[in-house]
């Protein structure tokens, strides 16, 4: 006969253990409802993906729509845009002739050759102005000729500040040809940089100089307005000078005598102009004369008078036994000092 405590014992585990089975049960049920929701709400996330689709299908028919649209606009404005064409490449011809014939007709009024370009420059602008607003008008008929000007007006104040040193060296080159005293062919210098050359060409923003190397030099306009400049052939003739130096043994007279007729000997020197030969100052070594003369105003031509007044120079006063003199230095020794000659072979003995 089994015990009744031991029975009792075994019912209630029992009962424990289908209760916590139970409690399992629910729990994995429980899980897996959770699992189907989640799986339901992934599947219900996946149908965005046609909504995205659908948009990206929107977006291209509105451009498809967009480039249609402008296609038919061009195709019914098709007749102004030839036309606008048309004008476009009649005013290049026409700015070109007329170019041609404003530098021959202010050529005849004006003898100033910057003067000259200048003036045409200003009739080749204005005709591409008059073209370019009549093209406009063309292909915006419903802009009336004071809205073009009034929206060229805007656009040119935008583009002033944003172009300022390109419309400074434009308003410079305007005053250049308008003012300025040298022509092309000239040889100017500078002042306060490095630049000297013959001006070949003077544009509305740059000016051309070809330096004495061969190089073509791109001068800026503005910075020719600003700076001092020294036109070296506004005369065709130029002045230079060079020292001489005599011994202070010669005759200063028979010295500066001899100089004179050396330089007047040259044919690179102005026979009409002065020669002019001063004694400058006593030098170290020498007696210097200061010799100035007129020649050529270019470079080449101040070069070549200098070197041949050089020659001749020192021609003459070897042919008159007039010493040049090498840097003499003269050492004074007190009476007191002692000093001792020595000879040189006994240094080597």
């Amino acid at each position: 006969m089994a015990d009744p405590v031991a029975q009792a014992a075994s019912e209630t585990t029992n009962s424990i253990s289908i209760e916590i089975q139970a409690q399992g049960l629910q729990k994995v049920a429980v899980d897996g409802k959770t699992i189907a929701e989640s799986a339901g709400a992934g599947g219900s996330g996946s149908s965005s993906t046609p909504d995205a689709g659908q948009a990206i299908h929107s977006a291209l028919d509105k451009l498809i729509t967009a480039v249609n649209d402008l296609w038919d606009h061009a195709i019914q404005h098709l007749p102004q845009i030839v036309i606008s064409v048309m004008v476009v490449i009649l005013t290049a011809i026409v700015a070109r002739y007329a170019h041609r014939a404003a530098r021959n007709l202010f050529g005849k009024l004006y003898s100033k050759a910057s003067l000259r370009d200048l003036f045409a420059q200003f009739v080749y602008i204005g005709v591409w102005f008059v073209g370019i607003m009549l093209a406009a008008g063309i292909v915006f008929p419903d802009f009336g000729f004071g809205q073009i000007v009034a929206t060229a007006g805007l656009a040119s104040i935008a583009i002033g500040f944003a172009f300022q040193d390109i419309f400074e060296n434009f308003f410079a080159g305007i005053l250049i040809l308008w003012r300025f005293p040298f022509e092309i062919g000239d040889y100017i210098d500078i002042e306060g940089t490095d630049i000297e050359g013959q001006v070949e060409d003077i544009w509305i923003r740059m000016t051309h100089l070809r330096k004495t190397t061969g190089e073509l030099l791109l001068v800026p306009n503005a910075t020719i307005y600003k700076h001092p400049v020294r036109v070296l052939t506004d005369q065709k003739k130029r002045r230079t000078t060079i020292i001489a130096g005599v011994a202070y043994s010669e005759d200063v007279d028979e010295s500066r005598a001899v100089i004179r007729k050396a330089v007047e000997s040259c044919d690179t020197v102005k026979k009409d102009e002065p020669i002019q030969v001063f004694a400058q100052e006593f030098a170290d070594s020498s007696i210097n004369f200061e010799v100035t003369w007129w020649t050529g105003p270019t470079p080449l031509d101040l070069r070549k008078s200098t070197d041949q007044v050089v020659a001749a120079v020192k021609r003459g006063l070897d042919e008159a036994g007039i010493e040049i003199p090498f840097p003499y230095r003269t050492l004074t020794f007190r009476g007191d000092s002692p000093l001792r000659l020595q000879n040189p072979s006994e240094n080597d003995a």
